[in-house]
Order: C-alpha cells, then sequence, then structure tokens
C-alpha cells in the first residue's frame, strides 16, 4: 500500500521498491527458527509478546529512515522481531485443538494475514494521505504494540504444553527430509502469492491509471477473498482427514490464476480487477495448510521448532521473489513476470507430490 509514495520519497526504481519488500523476509530467516525453539521451551505469551513489542518500536522509527539503507535495514530487523507471531501463534493453535479441527482453526489463524492486509488497505492510504510516511509507520507500530499487549494478557496456555528442549529437537527438525519438501515446495507458492499480492497496488497505479487509494480499495478485495479461501482450504482438509492434496490442488488452481493474469495484462480495467481479485485469493489459500502439515510431521512437542522451520524456509524464498519478479518486470514486461511466477507454484505442485499423505 506504501509503495508508491515509498518509491517517491526515496526515489527508487521498481527493483529498488522490490528490494523494499523483500527487506521484511530478510529478519525472519534468522529468527523465526530460534523463536520456534523459543515457544517450545517457555511458552507462547512471552515469545509473542515480547516479539511483537521490539517490532513495534522498530516499526514505528521506520519513519525516521533518511536513506534507502536505513529504511532496508529497520525493515528487515523489525521483520525479524515481528517473525514471533509464526511459529508461537500457529503452535498455540496446535495445543488448543485436536487433529480433527487443526486445519480449520489454523487456516482461521491464518486469516490474520488477509484480514491485516484488508484493514491496511482500507485505512494507510488516508493515514499516508493526511500525515505522510511518518505517520504511517507510526500507525503500524502503534497496531504492533497493541496486538502484544493482547498477547500478555489474553493468551492462554495449555497446562504442560512448554517441556524442556533438547538438542535432538533441533537435529530432527534439520534433518527430517519430508519437512523440506514440504517447506520447500508450498515455499514455491509464494512466487504466486507475492507478485499478485505485494505487487497490485504498483500494477493497476502504473499500467491503468488508478490511484493509489483506488487500487488499495482493490488489494481489501482481494484480501477479504483471502478470508474466504484459507478458511475454507482448513474446512475441505479436515472434511477429507487429508493435507496434501488440497495443498497440492491450490498449486495448481495458483499457477493457473498468475497465468491467467499475464493473458489479460493489458486488457480493460473491469477484466483484469476481477481476474487479479480472484487469482490473488487463491494464491493466499495454502498456507493454512502447509503450517497444519509441518506440525503434525513434528508432532506437539516439536511443532514451534517445525513451523519455525517451515516459515524459515517461506521467508528465504520471500526475500528472493520481490525483487526478482521486480527486475524481471523492469527489464521485460509485467506480462513476462507474471507468467514466469507462475511456474513456481507449478514446481511446488510437482514437488509436493512426492510426499506421502499427511492424515488429520
Amino acid at each position: 500500500m506504501l509503495a508508491p509514495a515509498l518509491r517517491e520519497r526515496y526515489d527508487l526504481s521498481l527493483t529498488e521498491v522490490g528490494i523494499a519488500l523483500s527487506s521484511v523476509w530478510v529478519g525472519p530467516i534468522l529468527t523465526l527458527l530460534p523463536w520456534g525453539l523459543l515457544a517450545d521451551r517457555v511458552g507462547e505469551r512471552i515469545v509473542l509478546a515480547s516479539g511483537l513489542t521490539a517490532c513495534a518500536v522498530l516499526v514505528a522509527a521506520t519513519g525516521w529512515a533518511h536513506s534507502f539503507l536505513a529504511l532496508v535495514v529497520l525493515l528487515a530487523v523489525a521483520g525479524g522481531m515481528g517473525a514471533s507471531v509464526n511459529a508461537a501463534s500457529g503452535r498455540a493453535v496446535m495445543h488448543w485443538f485436536p487433529a480433527r479441527e487443526r486445519g480449520l482453526a489454523l487456516g482461521l489463524r491464518q486469516t490474520a494475514i488477509p484480514i491485516g492486509g484488508a484493514l491496511a488497505a482500507l485505512t494507510l492510504p488516508a493515514v499516508n494521505g493526511a500525515g505522510g510516511l511518518k505517520a504511517s509507520f507510526i500507525f503500524m507500530g502503534a497496531v504492533c504494540l497493541a496486538s502484544a499487549a493482547v498477547a500478555a494478557t489474553a493468551i492462554r496456555e495449555t497446562p504442560g504444553s512448554a517441556p524442556e528442549l533438547v538438542a535432538e529437537d533441533v537435529e530432527w527438525t534439520l534433518r527430517d527430509s519430508r519437512l523440506w519438501v514440504l517447506s520447500t515446495g508450498s515455499g514455491l507458492y509464494l512466487f504466486a502469492q507475492i507478485s499478485l499480492t505485494a505487487f497490485l497496488v504498483l500494477f493497476l497505479h502504473d499500467v491503468h491509471g488508478l490511484s493509489a487509494g483506488a487500487a488499495a480499495a482493490v488489494l481489501a478485495v482481494l484480501q477479504v477473498g483471502a478470508v474466504v479461501t484459507r478458511i475454507s482450504a482448513g474446512r475441505i482438509s479436515d472434511a477429507m482427514q487429508a493435507r496434501i492434496r488440497p495443498l497440492r490442488w491450490i498449486g495448481l488452481a495458483s499457477g493457473a490464476g498468475v497465468l491467467l493474469t499475464a493473458v489479460v495484462t493489458n486488457a480493460p480495467v473491469a477484466v483484469v480487477v476481477p481476474v487479479m481479485v480472484a487469482a490473488g485469493a487463491i494464491s493466499m489459500a495454502w498456507n493454512g495448510l502447509s503450517v497444519t502439515a509441518a506440525a503434525e510431521l513434528a508432532g506437539l512437542s516439536r511443532s514451534g521448532a517445525a513451523i519455525g522451520f517451515q516459515q524459515t524456509t517461506l521467508a528465504v524464498i520471500g526475500v528472493l521473489v520481490p525483487a526478482a519478479f521486480a527486475y524481471l518486470v523492469e527489464t521485460t514486461s509485467w506480462r513476462t513476470g507474471f507468467a514466469l511466477a507462475s511456474i513456481g507454484p507449478l514446481v511446488g505442485w510437482y514437488l509436493l507430490g512426492r510426499l506421502p499423505e499427511i492424515s488429520s
């Protein structure tokens, strides 16, 4: 939502915008697994509250970044602190719900991302218009701080859910080939998701002439659709008592969606917007199933470490995709960028086919 404003303030090329969007994934590469291991040892409440508080301070401070380098560094460190959410909240849900309900429960948990994205799309253009980037980052920091307060006061930890961590937990997490295939295969779905969501506002603004506010409103509708697809994916997974099959279906649909976006890139807005909204909502449907599968592979005692590893893999891929996609678009065209992005989920679909079914 702030990409046009960031480009104007720091005089950025499209590739540099991609680097800025990639920066929020850099910190989590280093912190996601440690956050997950810490959650296994001390519980979710401390991890969530401390990580979100640090993230809040860093996000607010980003408003005072006087250079592109400072912006990237602050966003990277803030992302690393905020990554406490990824492992700890998923682990909490694993302990709260039995296996037959976890797909839906973690699907609901994963709606936090599109709900947050929709709220940001609806509020940030107005905040930025009234107070600029400084006000926008302060606003986001305040939201993080409020979330930290909720985590500190409202998270319920299951008695005995924080066993003593042993070295074998780390070793097991890193050597389990199924977890590597699951994390890499589903992580490749990010090619479609990031190209359709992170760059939607810039694409509609630059190519089709929509204002930043109008383009952000389209993104908000997409995020609402993603809430529906994430909940639906979890519910279907529970009904099927399977994780991999529905996860692979999403990969095929996601690849088809971003490929269709490439086909209609230069079509009228009335055609492009519905296609991107539908394709983007589908491209975000998979994460809850991937988290659920990773946690069920590990078992309850190692679920934080497994989710941390899975999310770390996503972070590594997430660092590469925005900058690579922006560079492709800048050196070729939006159509080529979207077309090549469709390869990621299709390769992911193939890799996940090598896994045995993970039953709920």
